[in-house]
């Protein structure tokens, strides 16, 4: 009995030991993951880094650092962790390749966060759709098009195709082309027009508008009119020059002509 209790009295005090120094791992450790989490976001964010990309970052570190304080603690209990880190790792194999697409997805995520190819607010063309950005997450990103339907993009087909920003430069160039006929001056003409878009306070003086010969079709001389002004004013710009310029050649007597072919019959005798 005297044996027994001296043993038992030696479990106790190893276990009893073991246990509070697990405790104790298991307490600093997670501090310690806070405290690096913490630490992580606040470098994250005196660098600019986006809040979506710091939020997930910071979290990734808490509990990668709060994983290795678990595998510290059951260690100190005797736990064989070797094999419980190739049972994870084989685990986290398989869920990487059923998560092949998701992954994907957020690798291309994150690397639009981080070069910033476009912001919220712009408006783009990527993955075949045109649009306003309206939200830029780990795994999609939200276009909104002119016609107002939400559409959501999965970050790898939109970051694997050619993206078209819009809204990049702060000014663009609005253009349009007028036929007018073989009749009527090509100097007037250009004239005219570059007048009337003098008078739009949205069409910027330099770079300055210009008219120039475009092609010499069958039935008009066509003028490539282009007119630049600030990206914010592109869109009604284009939309207005044809209408503008179509008025003030109308109103010079400029003809704008259309396709026309001349018949010649010829009679035999």
């Amino acid at each position: 009995m005297t044996q027994w209790l001296v043993t038992a009295q030696e479990l106790v005090m190893t276990f009893g030991l073991n246990i509070l120094a697990t405790l104790a791992i298991l307490v600093v450790g997670q501090w310690l993951a806070k405290l690096i989490g913490r630490t992580t976001k606040r470098v994250m964010t005196r660098r600019g880094v986006d809040p979506t990309l710091i939020n997930f970052t910071t979290s990734l570190v808490y509990y990668a650092a709060l994983a290795f304080v678990v595998i510290a603690a059951l260690n100190r209990l005797g736990v064989q962790t070797a094999s419980l880190i190739a049972v994870l790792g084989a685990a986290g194999l398989a869920i990487g390749l059923a998560l092949q697409g998701s992954l994907s997805n957020f690798a291309a995520g994150v690397l639009m966060i981080i070069f910033r190819p476009f912001s919220v607010g712009d408006v783009i063309e990527g993955a075949g759709v045109f649009g306003t950005v309206k939200a830029i997450q780990l795994f999609t990103t939200t276009i909104v098009t002119p016609d107002n339907a939400t559409v959501i993009v999965p970050n790898a087909k939109i970051g694997g195709d050619n993206i078209t920003n819009f809204t990049l430069k702060p000014t663009r160039r609005a253009e349009t082309i007028v036929g007018i006929s073989y009749g009527d001056s090509i100097e007037k003409a250009r004239q005219v027009i570059l007048d009337e878009l003098a008078k739009d306070a949205r069409i910027l003086p330099d770079p300055a508008p210009a008219v120039t010969v475009g092609v010499l079709a069958d039935s008009s001389v066509d003028l490539q009119v282009w007119a630049w002004t600030e990206t914010p004013h592109f869109l009604a710009v284009q939309l207005a020059l044809p209408e503008l310029i179509k008025n003030r050649l109308d109103a010079e007597g400029i003809t704008i002509p259309f396709p026309q072919q001349d018949v010649h019959m010829f009679q035999r005798n």
